[in-house]
């Protein structure tokens, strides 16, 4: 029985070809969305359905520290809660869920998994989007209703602005989740910034209300901006630094998206 050897040429051909190209990335992107779809399937309803819950208790429950709400404070709680909706998931969740699966082990697992780092970032950042925007949604819809008069104009810019928070915020808890080692640590994290997001970040809130030094703090920071960029895209006030806004919430999540890959390209 006569054997025909491969030459060694047409091997080395072959391999990057099944592990290089576009066709290559999204049919990882694809495998990657699934898995995370399938493996969130109940806990992405649940996760929909507290961010619906917090949206609206938060458009609601700031009209109750008042006999009459300023109209300018029902807006700008109306416009922020949307960036709380899309930052929160990616922030929080995502970095806790890594957490939990550095502590069952199953993280080395998945992070071994023949996908480009890029394409599983992407699956899960539409996760994020799929969680976040129905709440964002909603919330919106009754703030209008709660508040009449609301001067809400939506405009085409709605849709870069609302992609671009999320996926700043997505990334930065990449980063968080793939550069922090220690789970509990990752965890403390989290929790910090949630308190860190409310209290000192002009987001439901008008910077102008801040101490000026922590009024400065935040604008070299992305929440700021991210609430200015989502507020523009859903009123007609005016907002002469945009092209600034935009350019800092792009540069926070390029920065953020560099190094949650280069923390993952150490532990290959």
């Amino acid at each position: 029985m006569t054997t025909t050897a491969t030459p060694p040429s047409a091997v080395g051909h072959l391999v990057p070809a099944l592990r290089a190209g576009a066709a290559y990335w999204f049919s990882g992107f694809r495998a990657m969305l699934a898995w995370h779809l399938a493996s969130l399937r109940l806990w992405l309803v649940v996760l929909a359905a507290v961010q619906v819950l917090s949206g609206v208790g938060f458009v609601l429950g700031i009209g109750l520290f008042f006999d009459e709400i300023p109209l300018a404070s029902a807006l700008f709680v109306s416009t922020g809660v949307p960036v709380v909706n899309l930052v929160m998931v990616g922030m929080v969740l995502g970095p806790q869920l890594v957490a939990d699966q550095k502590v069952t082990h199953s993280f080395d697992f998945i992070h071994a998994l023949p996908v480009p780092r890029t394409a599983s970032a992407l699956a899960w950042y539409v996760v994020c989007l799929v969680a976040s925007l129905p709440a964002v949604a909603i919330s919106l819809g009754v703030a209008v209703w709660r508040y009449e008069g609301l001067p809400l104009a939506i405009t085409p810019d709605v849709v870069p602005a609302l992609l671009l928070t999320g996926f700043a915020g997505t990334m930065l808890g990449y980063a968080i989740a793939h550069a922090i080692t220690n789970p509990m640590v990752t965890r403390l994290v989290t929790q910090f910034l949630v308190f860190a997001l409310f209290a000192f970040t002009p987001i439901l809130f008008a910077a102008s209300q801040m101490p000026p030094w922590l009024a400065t703090v935040n604008s070299w920071l992305p929440f700021r901006h991210m609430a200015d960029l989502v507020r523009a895209s859903l009123t007609d006030l005016p907002h002469p630094d945009l092209a600034v806004s935009y350019a800092v919430v792009g540069a926070w999540a390029v920065v953020c998206a560099a190094l949650a890959v280069r923390a993952l390209g150490r532990r290959r």
